[in-house]
């Protein structure tokens, strides 16, 4: 691995972040675990799984817009500040609440329900405030990656200490972990130093800006294109992980431990994906490659799917969480590196959108059609869309290279960067 896989932590602010969101993250992972597993041993039931995901998911869609507006309109890092502070707030709630042992699946999915309102208003100023954390801007598609790196390790360690601490501990110190674990990024944020915030004076109003960030986006179709690609996939496909459970403890007939396991392997397929994009050099065609782990992604789901032995199972939820990663990761750096600095916020907004708010919708169907047709039936489908997309993005690439060389003189040809 060559030392550019880490050029990022040159930047003092960067370095903070992301020690800091580590520690916090491992925490996230471990609630969600614990938040899928209370719900599924409370209920045995797949469409509960699904409206889960939803009730934390679906507010990040509806208030997604407003976040990118703030994050556009006010101080990325005091906005970043309230919504970690939030968040903490939630999670002790959620600690309370497991810890008197009386509570209903309603107040769960409510505390979820809030936690996607935060997420609303984090994940636009946090994913903004990145580029204002590296001070050399050529490592912005480096500190991405490593990001998804993080994110990814943390869903490698997190799930599995989660399934350990269920069992061993009971779930409410899995709660409890995730709220102090909070401390962590709180510190790093408050330990600083951003160039002084300086506002802009607004001429339109938040109705008018999110209409300007949509017509930006309209008229960018290399933006517009990689938002809808990561839209289908977040709706028809990524939901694939609140059927997890009933592999764990139907068809594995394992623990809390075995879903753990599982969540930890697609996270060790995931965090390999980001390494590798942290390693590319500059100037790789992150579109075809984008386009050959859709296809890898969806050939992982269909194999896992109807797979009863379980070792090799965790080979093939490997290979789809590797594929996986570059959805979110390569996404996000087509956008970052592309978009006008003004419309960041606001077109962040969008790709949460993408991201987080097909998967609660599709968290709802896929839900409902597992009920119908079985769970291993459902993944096989999930896996066959995801090929299908694939296949769709590369031909579309394929056809564009085409044009671009026919339109391309011998000399230009030889001068042509891929994006």
């Amino acid at each position: 691995m060559n030392i550019s896989t880490f050029n990022a932590f040159k930047s003092r602010n960067y370095r903070l972040y992301f020690g800091g969101q580590s520690i916090s993250l491992i925490g996230t992972w471990m609630q969600k675990t614990a938040v899928s597993w209370v719900v599924y041993e409370q209920t045995h039931s797949n469409f509960m799984l699904g409206l889960t995901l939803f009730a934390s998911l679906f507010p990040s869609f509806i208030f997604s817009f407003i976040g990118g507006v703030a994050s556009d309109r006010y101080d990325r890092y005091k906005l970043l500040l309230f919504t970690q502070i939030a968040s903490m707030v939630q999670a002790i709630l959620m600690t309370v609440l497991i810890f008197t042992k009386h509570y209903d699946i309603w107040q769960i999915i409510a505390l979820s329900a809030l936690l996607g309102l935060i997420n609303a208003f984090d994940v636009p100023a946090r994913q903004s405030l990145v580029y204002e954390m590296v001070d050399d801007k050529a490592d912005l598609p480096n500190a991405l990656a490593l990001n998804s790196s993080m994110v990814n390790l943390s869903r490698l360690i997190g799930p599995g200490l989660a399934g350990l601490a269920l069992e061993k501990l009971g779930d409410d110190i899995c709660f409890g972990l995730n709220a102090v674990s909070f401390i962590a990024v709180i510190g790093s944020l408050l330990m600083m130093k951003l160039p002084k915030y300086v506002s802009k004076p607004h001429t339109k109003n938040i109705v008018g800006e999110l209409k300007e960030g949509f017509a930006y986006i309209k008229a960018t179709p290399s933006i517009a294109s990689v938002l809808i690609m990561l839209a289908l996939i977040s709706l028809f496909v990524l939901p694939f992980s609140t059927l997890i459970p009933v592999y764990a403890k139907d068809i594995f007939k394992g623990t809390a431990s075995t879903f753990g396991v599982i969540d930890s392997v697609i996270g060790l397929g995931a965090f390999s994906g980001a390494m590798f994009l942290a390693s590319l050099k500059p100037g790789k065609n992150l579109r075809k490659i984008l386009a050959i782990n859709t296809l890898v992604f969806g050939a992982g789901l269909a194999l896992f799917s109807h797979t009863t032995y379980y070792p090799i199972a965790l080979v093939f939820a490997t290979i789809s969480g590797f594929g996986m990663m570059s959805q979110i990761t390569i996404s996000n750096t087509l956008i970052q590196t592309t978009v006008d600095p003004n419309m960041r916020g606001r077109v962040i907004s969008f790709y949460a959108m993408a991201f987080f708010g097909m998967q609660p919708l599709g968290g709802l169907l896929i839900g409902s059609i597992s009920q119908l047709v079985g769970t291993p039936n459902t993944v096989l489908f999930q896996g066959a869309i995801a090929v299908l997309i694939g296949c769709f993005s590369y031909r579309k690439l394929h056809q564009s290279e085409i044009k671009s060389n026919k339109s391309a003189t011998p000399m230009e040809g030889l001068t042509l960067e891929k994006i």
